[in-house]
């Protein structure tokens, strides 16, 4: 996230919040839960940090995500979904969970692996780029305390349960898809699915994994020419 923040910053004004449970947000004293927002439910896979966009929305008047422009429509102007899942029938990201009860060793592996699919051991190994890549989102990974894990799982729980498959039509804007082609998280068939159900999308595959903003140049001109095209 901060590699594409950093890389925004430089075209746009980027506000990035931290959901609950990651990042420097808090963590819930107990499971994030559902309800509503104004009068409109948070069904299952839609939980409360929905909800809390919504004094952000307000300040902000834009946001991302398609549990955002499904919930607000009326309030996004152009949407770009990158290396994301609808889930339900279009298709579940990777449950990063599951990698936890891998042996540390396997664990790295398997990790590189849905980073790009292509980032085999013997690939990392004659590609040093794609080895300090891999390196680098490692990192950030980093080591984690009791409670910044506790909330990890919340998210990761959350996503599990993400469904918006039956709302992407919803999408009242322009909305560009754009994923990675060895992307073994958000796999390309999903982005496909969410651009063959949102009114009017495009996607586009790049040369790259779930870091393909990071790995091929196209990317980042291509999203900022089409969030700067005149409505």
């Amino acid at each position: 996230m901060q590699i594409l923040v950093d890389l925004l910053s430089a075209s746009f004004d980027v506000a990035a919040n931290d959901p609950r449970g990651m990042g420097e947000s808090d963590v819930p004293p107990r499971p994030v839960d559902h309800g509503r927002v104004r009068g409109r439910r948070l069904g299952p896979g839609r939980p409360r940090r929905v909800a809390d966009l919504s004094p952000l929305r307000h300040q902000l008047r834009r946001h991302a995500r398609p549990e955002l422009a499904v919930t607000w429509p009326e309030r996004v102007e152009r949407l770009v979904l990158a290396c994301t899942s609808p889930g339900g029938e279009g298709g579940s990201s990777y449950p990063l969970q599951d990698l936890a009860a891998l042996p540390a060793g396997e664990q790295r592996r398997v990790g590189f692996e849905l980073l790009d699919t292509r980032f085999t051991p013997e690939h990392l190994a004659e590609h040093p780029k794609d080895a300090g890549l891999a390196e680098v989102v490692a990192g950030r990974a980093g080591a984690e305390d009791a409670e910044q894990q506790r909330g990890a799982a919340e998210q990761m729980a959350t996503r599990a349960a993400h469904d918006v498959c039956d709302r992407l039509d919803r999408i009242a804007c322009p909305t560009l898809v754009a994923g990675g082609r060895y992307d073994g998280i958000a796999p390309p068939v999903n982005g496909a699915f969410i651009a063959a159900h949102v009114p009017g999308a495009e996607h586009r595959l790049y040369e790259g994994g779930h870091a393909f903003f990071a790995q091929d140049p196209a990317t980042l001109s291509d999203i900022v020419a089409f969030l700067s095209a005149p409505f």
